[in-house]
């Protein structure tokens, strides 16, 4: 697979959903990825020769990830194999303080010496930036684990699966979709599995398991009289999860009142592909919508994209200090606004949380990647910003004695550094179904799907679009609605919250390429929710020309 061709199926917008540079390892076949690489007791002591290195070089503490990243992609296009490409990357990294300040180094040469080497030279880049260092590094103290292990809760491994029954089912997605009347249809299947030990001068030797899948389908029906067209983007979400994800259960399944079906703990890719074509034709020939104020009905499906760009990314801590630019710029909600204990972030009835144990989410894992087991923490409660996110040498800054466990690296080729976790929106607590919500509404839009959205340098004024739109007239959905987008503050819109369905309706969306740092880092986060109401919109029509 070349750069261009993964651009044109991973990107998903520019900011903050980042696309990852040229694959990273070299091209190995599918029974190679199934071969471990080394047994626990040989990562220890390949670990325990890099820690005892830095030590004697003048670390005054350590940490190594010895990582293997193994990637899949099958990628189809109507009823053609495009590519089918399998990467390993395989490596060391380690981390050290020494005179207070940190260094970094990493090797491919997977051996004592290798490593003892790295060691070494990480010692050597943290003494030269001690010379313009201005405050030591303050680490906040995490136990010493000893020997422990994690594994993402997997039924079947995706890597196990013959390429022959991925591809068969792909194109037989493809058929579907262009038996009801698509002119294109892509898709692919992207999968992860990150093999990470990580160990400490703490006393922790940490080996875990993570496992990831995407399936992508996007049709597109082109109406040949006027030459516009529509694509419909998959209804799956990535998840942390193995192939059981795709096996056709019903478990999470929902039919929306709009006749849309949306998928939870398990994806009916052929269902998807063949409803796909369907609402692509409707939506060619919907009523452009109208622009004004409307009470906005937003599905899972799209509202996760809006949690990570005005919830996700504005409570990272290194952004709310400046430390963080990239990727559409700082904060809007700084430090005073914490401090005052009363910031209204949004409504009441907006409780958002971070979470890295959400089973079936991307970001899930028992520990990360400077070894701190992980959990769940409120960010927003009963409207108010209460907290942030921030690894061991940022939260004293937050007065706590204790790392959230958000600390992630792409590779062990990379330092890991502050990123965000699972950020969701608290399902509301009184029964509350999506009909029973639309019933209520006089003059709104119900937004199913995510799409292109931008947002400006402070997180703070944005503007998001879709994939299906709804109009509903005095509680009641009345046909398809086309060229919508919405525009608000965050501030503005979470405050505008009037009604979130209950915990029946909860799904989580995410991204497997969300970007930041320089050089620029992706990592996998997950954003749950339930379908949520939002009052005085104002809503834009993008398809009309000035």
């Amino acid at each position: 697979m070349n750069r261009r061709e993964f651009i044109r199926w991973a990107g998903v917008g520019a900011g903050a959903l980042m696309l990852p540079l040229p694959l990273v390892g070299k091209s190995v076949s599918t029974e190679s990825l199934l071969e471990p690489r080394l047994t626990q007791a040989q990562k220890k002591e390949l670990a325990d020769a890099g820690l005892n290195a830095a030590k004697a070089a003048g670390a005054s503490y350590a940490d190594i990830r010895i990582g293997r990243y193994l990637n899949q992609y099958v990628i189809t296009r109507e009823d053609k194999v495009e590519n089918l490409v399998n990467t390993e990357s395989f490596g060391v990294g380690i981390r050290v303080i020494t005179n207070g300040t940190w260094g970094f180094a990493s090797t491919y040469e997977v051996s004592k010496e290798g490593i003892a080497k790295a060691a070494q030279t990480a010692v050597a880049i943290a003494k030269a930036n001690a010379k313009i260092q201005t405050e030591p590094v303050k680490l906040a103290p995490t136990p010493a684990l000893g020997e422990v292990s994690w594994k993402t809760p997997i039924e079947k491994n995706a890597f196990e699966v013959p390429i022959k029954e991925k591809v068969d089912l792909l194109l037989a997605a493809n058929a579907k979709a262009m038996e009801n009347g698509a002119n294109y249809v892509n898709s692919l299947l992207f999968q992860v599995n990150e093999q990470k030990y990580f160990a400490s001068t703490d006393g922790s030797y940490i080996d875990q398991d993570v496992h990831r899948l995407w399936p992508i389908c996007r049709v597109t029906v082109i109406d040949k009289e006027t030459g516009t067209f529509k694509t419909r983007n998959e209804f799956s979400a990535p998840v942390g999860m193995g192939y059981e994800y795709l096996e056709g259960r019903k478990e999470g399944k929902t039919t929306t009142p709009a006749g849309a079906i949306v998928y939870g703990k398990s994806y009916d890719i052929l269902e998807d592909a063949a409803y796909a074509a369907l609402q692509a034709k409707e939506a060619l020939g919907a009523k452009s919508v109208q622009a004004g104020k409307y009470d906005l009905v937003l599905d899972p499906s799209h509202l996760w994209l809006t949690i990570h760009e005005s919830v996700g990314h504005p409570l990272e801590l290194d952004r709310v200090l400046g430390y963080e630019a990239n990727y559409a710029g700082t904060s809007f909600a700084t430090l005073d606004k914490w401090q005052s204990k009363s910031f209204q972030y949004g409504s009441k009835m907006v409780n958002l949380f971070a979470d890295k144990t959400q089973v079936g989410s991307l970001g899930a894992v028992g520990f990360d990647d400077e070894g701190v087991q992980c959990k769940r923490w409120d960010l927003v409660k009963d409207g108010v910003l209460v907290n942030y996110q921030a690894i061991r040498d940022q939260v004293h800054i937050l007065g706590e004695a204790e790392s959230h466990g958000c600390c992630y690296s792409q590779s062990w080729a990379d330092v890991q550094f502050q990123r965000m976790p699972n950020v969701s929106l608290a399902a509301g607590k009184t029964p509350l179904s999506v009909a029973e919500m639309i019933k209520n509404v006089e003059k709104g839009i119900y937004i199913i799907g995510d799409g292109s959205f931008s947002i400006d340098q402070q997180r703070y004024n944005f503007q998001f679009g879709g994939q299906l739109f709804y109009e509903i007239k005095n509680g009641q959905i009345v046909g398809m609605l086309k060229d919508v987008a919405y525009q608000a503050n965050t501030q503005e819109f979470w405050n505008a919250c009037t009604q979130i369905c209950d915990e029946g309706d909860y799904r989580l969306g995410g991204s497997f390429f969300d970007g930041k740092g320089q050089p620029g880092q992706v990592s996998a986060v997950s954003h749950g929710s339930a379908t949520a109401r939002f009052n005085g919109i104002n809503v834009i029509n993008t398809g009309r020309k000035i």
